[in-house]
This record gives C-alpha cells, structure tokens and sequence, in this order.
C-alpha cells in the first residue's frame, strides 16, 4: 500500500495524499485537542461532581493507564489485524465513550470513560501512525508527512488549552461533547480516504496471546507505579510492590516472547539501536515537556491566581511548534539529518527550561517568554525528527509495532514528567522553592536525552539531491492523484 507510488519517486505530494494525511493527522490532533481541555477542565468537574481529590486525579490517570497500558499491543495488532480495520473500529470507540463522558453523572462513570478512551487511543494513533510510514515513500516524503503529524499533535494539545478553557466556562461537558463532533468528522472523512488493504496473511502458531496478555498487564502495572510516584514517599511500599509486579511481568514477557512461534513483538528489533535510543530520547524529551508544562500551570494558577483561561493563553505561544514542525523543521532535516536536529532540540530545551529555574513570586509575562517560546521552538526541533528516526529503516510489517513503541515511550514518558515534578513538588513542600525544586526534573531529563541523543540516534546524511526534493515538496503543489 503506497499513496505515493504515483509519484515515482518525486518528493511532491499530490492532492489525495495530501487529503489523506490531513485526515490522519486529524486523529493526533484530536488526541491532543483531547487531553488538553480536560487538564483545564478537571477543577470544574471536581466542583460540579463532588468528587474528592483523588478521584479527580483519576479522571486524569485512568486515561493515561488504558493509553501506556494497551499501546504496544495496539501498533501491533495495527501490523497483524490491519491497519485501517483497527484505526476506524477503534475511533469509533473513542467517539463512544468520549461521548458518555460527557453524561457522566458520578466519578467512576468518567473515570470508567476515561480509561476506555485511553484504551481506544492506544489502537487508534499506532494505527495511523503506520498507515502515514507505509503510505508515503520512506526518504522525503516520509519526513514531510512525520513532521506534519508531529506539528499538528503540538497544535492540539496548544490549541486545547485554550478552547478547553472557553469550554469549561459554558459547561464542562462540552469538553467531551467537542471531540465527538471532531471525530465523526474525520471518522467520514477517513472511510473515504484511508485506503483499503489486502487482509493481513494469518500468521504461523496464530495470534501471541499470552505475550499479548503479558505485555498488557506489565505496561498498566508499571504506569500504576509511575502515576503513584505522585504521592512521593506516601504510600512508597505499594508503588515499590506493583513496580516490582510490573518488571516482574516485563520478565515473563521476554521468556514468551523467545518461544512464541509468532512473538507479539519480534525481540529482534529492540536490539536496534537506533530505534531504541529514538525511543528514549522521545520518552525523555516528552516527559520534560510535560512536566514543565504541568509545574508552569500550577505557578500561574495557584501561586499567581490566573484563571485557567489567562494560564491557558499564556502557554499558547508554546504552540509555535505547530508551525515551525512543518515548515522549518523539514529544510533543517534535509540539511544536517535527524541527528543534529534532534540534538539541537535538546539543547535548546535545556537553555529554555534552565532559564525558568530562577522564577520570582512575582514574575513579569514577559520574564516568563523567552522560555515558552523556546520551549516551543525546541518541541519542533526535536519530536518530528525523534519519530522519522524511531520508524526509519522498520520492514513495512513491524511498522505498527514501531508506531506502538513510540508512542508507548511518548505515553510514559508523560507520565513519568508529571509524576517526579509532582512528587518533588511536594517533597519540598510547596511554595516557590517547590516549584523552583520540580523544575530541575525537565532540566535534568532533557540533559539525559542529549546525552543519548549525542551518542545515538543517528540520522541519515542528507545529499544535496535529497535536500532539494524536500524543498520541492514544500513548494505548493496542485497536482491531483
């Protein structure tokens, strides 16, 4: 399956490759858009529900279990079920029970929501994901498309932030309500243009279940254990017991994997270097970006006293991502490879966040700037390139699995930022020394990926030839397929 076999080769993308990306893109922005809202929404759901703190903590972490939780299962289901069967069937899913999130009249039903949700999500971005990496001719047009994908997520998530707070002043319901009407949008859009497939050849010894079954549990008690890192030291014998629960499980895994006739996940390619070290570079980079995100949040509303939708527009200019990735990214790729823009990346995150670190009771917006925009400038630099390099050079058959592992690491990579802020937050205390001490994580884990990125991750010298097809296809095209 090739979108871009009209092309022979030519970097430009014609008008239905073009229409189809837009609509896969659709999905992460909706992820993003997603996520988003409702990190602006929950105080108000906490207020009209009555829940306690901790249950509205979960309306926030059950979503990431069902994501980190079934993600790799998800990319590889994509490889072995079909990519497009699993991308529309588990839309509708997330169409569903975003939807009954929306009439939720007690916690557990949102929470439940929340957690299916997050489980329809881990099928569904893998999957479209790999239709992007098997659709569009590895080289430029591949990075065109990745980077594209990689704007469009930043996009959502900036975006969100703002409309989750125009929302959530008209009721906070609509904050479910909204991505129902956007996902049955690209829902009908997708049927039309995801190319249909030859059903996947069913694979020797059947479907891996056990190592499906494994793979699950090990990743949802390992994000249990990272969610409960929130708590710090409360409560530490429990988080310690399920992370050993999880790793335990991660052992089993690898035993049924190396006797599986058809392993959920070829062991194989987790030897690949490259892959594995995009991977944690990815998880690195995203959790610090979350977790800065999260600590600049709680300065502005708790310590400052702004109002959701001031915090909101606020940390929009983070969102210039969404037009660089695109735009600018793609030239500086073609010219000096992934490998020193994704290093790049890394080092301007950790000028950006450093800069943050000093940050006074009574800080200006404008003292605040410099680091949001870098911030911002940094995620355009570094997560298109960290997905082209953690998918660059897979067989087309382990391209979900690829997408899985990616997204997987994004995923807990999250949830790994939120936690140790939120953990050293409270350790500390509190206050402004603890939001000074919960910076220093995104410090210290965008300097752990530099290391690794300068190591590791290598991206393929671009020739002058390729540079200027990548350029051609940045140039307009109205060429129609």
């Amino acid at each position: 399956m090739s979108t871009s076999a009209s092309t022979s080769g030519s970097a430009s993308l014609p008008a239905r490759a073009w229409a189809l990306l837009l609509v896969l893109c659709g999905t992460i922005f909706l992820e993003g858009i997603d996520v988003a809202m409702l990190a602006v929404a929950v105080p108000s759901i906490r207020s009209d529900l009555d829940l306690s703190t901790g249950s509205a903590a979960w309306v926030m972490s059950a979503y990431v279990l069902g994501y980190a939780g079934f993600t790799l299962l998800g990319g590889r289901a994509a490889d072995l079920l079909g990519r497009r069967r699993m991308f529309l069937g588990w839309l509708v899913v997330f169409l569903l029970f975003s939807g009954l999130g929306g009439f939720a009249t007690e916690g557990w039903m949102l929470i439940t929501a929340r957690f299916v949700t997050g489980v329809a999500a881990a099928f569904m971005t893998p999957a479209a994901l790999s239709i992007i990496t098997t659709s569009y001719e590895e080289g430029p047009q591949r990075n065109q498309a990745l980077l594209v994908f990689a704007g469009t997520a930043a996009g959502g998530f900036s975006l969100g932030l703002v409309i989750g707070g125009l929302l959530t002043q008209l009721d906070w319901r609509w904050v479910f309500f909204a991505p129902v009407l956007l996902a049955a949008a690209i829902l009908l859009a997708a049927v039309r243009l995801v190319p249909k497939e030859p059903r996947p050849e069913r694979v020797a010894g059947g479907f891996d279940l056990t190592g499906a079954l494994t793979a699950a549990g090990a990743m949802l008690l390992l994000a249990f254990a990272i969610v409960r890192l929130e708590h710090g030291l409360d409560g530490w014998p429990l988080t310690a017991l399920v992370a050993a629960a999880g790793l335990a499980l991660v052992g089993v895994f690898v035993a049924v994997e190396r006797r599986a006739t058809s392993p959920l996940v070829r062991l194989g390619l987790l030897r690949k270097a490259s892959t594995v070290r995009a991977d944690l570079g990815a998880l690195l980079f995203v959790g610090s970006f979350f977790g800065f995100q999260f600590v600049a949040t709680l300065y502005l509303q708790e310590l400052r006293g702004w109002s959701s939708l001031e915090t909101a527009f606020a940390l929009m200019v983070m969102g210039v991502d969404a037009i660089l990735a695109p735009t600018l990214t793609p030239r500086l790729v073609a010219r000096f490879g992934n490998g020193r823009v994704i290093l790049g990346g890394f080092v301007l995150a950790i000028v950006s966040y450093a800069l943050f670190l000093p940050v006074g009771p009574d800080w200006s917006y404008a003292a605040m700037f410099p680091t949001l925009l870098l911030t911002g400038l940094a995620f355009s630099l570094a997560y298109g390139p960290l997905t082209i390099a953690a998918t660059d050079g897979i067989a087309e058959e382990e391209q979900g699995l690829a997408s899985g592992l990616l997204t997987t690491a994004t995923q807990f990579g999250s949830a790994v930022g939120i936690s140790l802020v939120t953990a050293v937050y409270g350790v500390v205390g509190g206050g402004l020394d603890g939001f000074r001490a919960a910076l220093a994580v995104p410090v210290a884990m965008v300097a752990l990926g530099a290391v690794i990125t300068a190591t590791g991750v290598r991206g393929r010298k671009r020739t002058p030839e390729a540079a200027g097809a990548l350029d051609e296809a940045l140039e307009p095209k109205a060429t129609v397929s």
